[in-house]
């Protein structure tokens, strides 16, 4: 698997929360950024799994 690169522009304020949300975890903004978005894509996927699994298994 390759790598992209993805350029974003946001405001200061919005910069310097993600800073500090990095800087608790000792991680960088590039970094705490690919996780949460690495995060909400599973989450999304996992919803989608279960939804698939009820409908299977009708349950309501």
């Amino acid at each position: 698997m390759g790598t992209s690169v993805l350029s974003l522009r946001i405001d200061g304020e919005l910069l310097e929360r993600l800073r500090g949300h990095a800087a608790k975890r000792g991680m960088s903004v590039q970094d705490y950024v690919v996780r949460t978005l690495a995060r909400d894509d599973f989450d999304e996927r996992f919803q989608t799994a279960v939804e698939e699994t009820e409908r299977f298994y009708d349950v309501t």
